[in-house]
């Protein structure tokens, strides 16, 4: 039995080799606005095309979207022109674009104003970075054209305003595809070269297409590192290019920038002249001024009468000298003064009189120290005398001296109650003078002691 059932991808083979085929769609003109915009990392740019009722996916390859002058985006209406085909993985038909320009502005239009604006946002326009140019050049590099009419303007007006100038032509394109890294390489050689201390950067006129090598971001940048200060001069006085931005000084137009880089001979010489009748002036002035000087000096009295003056200044020697030799007496004297007063101080303060004044103070602490002792031992000695006389009274010997008996058991323990013996219980009693061994014979209890 034959199958008639196809697999998925040989109908997607069959409906790519009909619309590959299709000559209406090998070269499709068409207008969109971008979504989902992708730039990926190999270069390939991938996005959706729509309208107000439809969509379609497309994709730049990198090769195509290599030399595009704009960046797309989100949102951007554009006009393209590519061929239709399907991508096999997904079955979806797609479009592959061959060229793309914005819808309603020019290409070139866009893109400066993109790279003004990522540049502007990066700081390489604030005036910080703008470096001050001499204000007289001795070297001067000219980054143009060899051949153009630029160069010569330049050359011209740099010579007839400051001649003493040298000048270098460090020749370069100025349009094409290669004008970009050209200018970039003579930027960065006149830099490595240290022998300038000012660049001119520019060309005559032309369209926006001729001056685009000028508007690139590579020359822009060399222009912003350069350690030398540059002057852009780039077409006429209403031309305006990324370089203009970026560059130390901007100039309407390369004449401009000679007039600009250095100053006018004739401007200079005029300067000093001008200098030289203010110096010319001052210095007569001082020299009336002096002259008048010395002549009040001539009149003054000291001129006129000098005997009488020496003999005034040897009176006032003589009261100076007078008025110092008092000083130096009454000097002397407070000298001395202070000397015996600071002699009485040092003996009073002598090592002997205070060893004499502190043995006197420990004696006398010592006698103090003694008296103390002996009060306290007297007091002591007082209160242990009443303290035996108390402990007398309460002797037991005492109490025996006065007739009284203390009897002992067998044991040697003392007795204090009846209960404590029993008949012909041998016992001890001490006396005073010494001791009675006793048998008991009888006992006889107090009946009126209740314990």
């Amino acid at each position: 039995m034959n199958d008639k059932y196809l697999t998925v991808t040989a109908l997607t083979k069959y409906i790519k080799r009909k619309i590959d085929t299709d000559p209406h769609l090998s070269n499709i003109w068409l207008r969109g606005e971008i979504s989902n915009f992708k730039h990926h990392s190999r270069g390939h740019m991938y996005m959706t095309l729509k309208d107000n009722q439809a969509k379609i996916q497309a994709v730049m390859f990198a090769g195509n979207n290599r030399n595009m002058k704009f960046r797309p985006e989100n949102g951007m209406n554009v006009l393209i022109r590519g061929e239709i085909s399907v991508y096999e993985t997904y079955g979806q038909y797609q479009l592959y674009i061959q060229q793309m320009e914005p819808d309603g502005i020019g290409a070139l239009y866009l893109a400066f104003e993109q790279l003004k604006e990522k540049l502007h946002k990066e700081g390489l326009f604030e005036d910080s970075y703008k470096k001050q140019l001499p204000p007289y050049p001795e070297n001067i590099g000219i980054i143009t054209s060899p051949t153009g009419a630029a160069v010569r303007d330049i050359i011209t007006t740099i010579k007839r305003r400051y001649p003493i100038a040298s000048l270098t032509v460090i020749p370069v394109l100025v349009q094409g595809p290669h004008a970009a890294d050209s200018i970039k390489n003579a930027i960065q050689n006149a830099n490595d070269n240290e022998r300038f201390d000012t660049l001119i950067v520019g060309r005559g006129g032309g369209s926006i297409e001729e001056l685009w090598s000028f508007n690139e971001e590579i020359v822009a940048r060399a222009i912003f590192e350069s350690k030398i200060p540059v002057i852009s001069a780039v077409g006429h006085e209403t031309d305006v290019t990324i370089s203009d931005f970026v560059a130390d000084l901007r100039a309407p137009t390369p004449t401009g920038a000679a007039e600009l880089a250095v100053p006018s001979q004739q401007e200079l010489l005029d300067r000093v002249d001008a200098i030289r009748k203010t110096l010319s002036r001052d210095l007569d002035r001082e020299i009336s001024n002096r002259k008048q000087y010395l002549a009040r000096l001539l009149q003054s009295y000291a001129f006129r009468y000098p005997e009488q003056l020496v003999k005034q200044k040897e009176q006032e020697l003589d009261n100076y000298l007078e008025k110092l030799e008092r000083s130096m007496i009454k000097n002397n004297k407070d000298k001395e003064a202070q000397f015996t007063h600071l002699i009485r101080r040092i003996n009073s303060q002598h090592p002997e009189k205070q060893l004499e004044q502190a043995k006197i103070n420990l004696d006398k602490a010592i006698k103090q120290q003694n008296d103390s002792m002996k009060q306290i031992i007297e007091r002591k000695a007082v209160k242990l005398e009443n303290n035996m006389d108390k402990l007398t009274l309460v002797n037991p010997l005492e109490i025996m001296k006065r007739g009284f008996a203390l009897p002992y058991t067998a044991e040697g323990k003392i007795i204090r109650s009846v209960k404590k013996v029993s008949q012909k219980d041998m016992i001890s009693v001490n006396l005073s003078d010494g001791n009675l061994n006793c048998q008991v014979l009888t006992i006889e209890e107090d009946p009126t002691n209740e314990k």
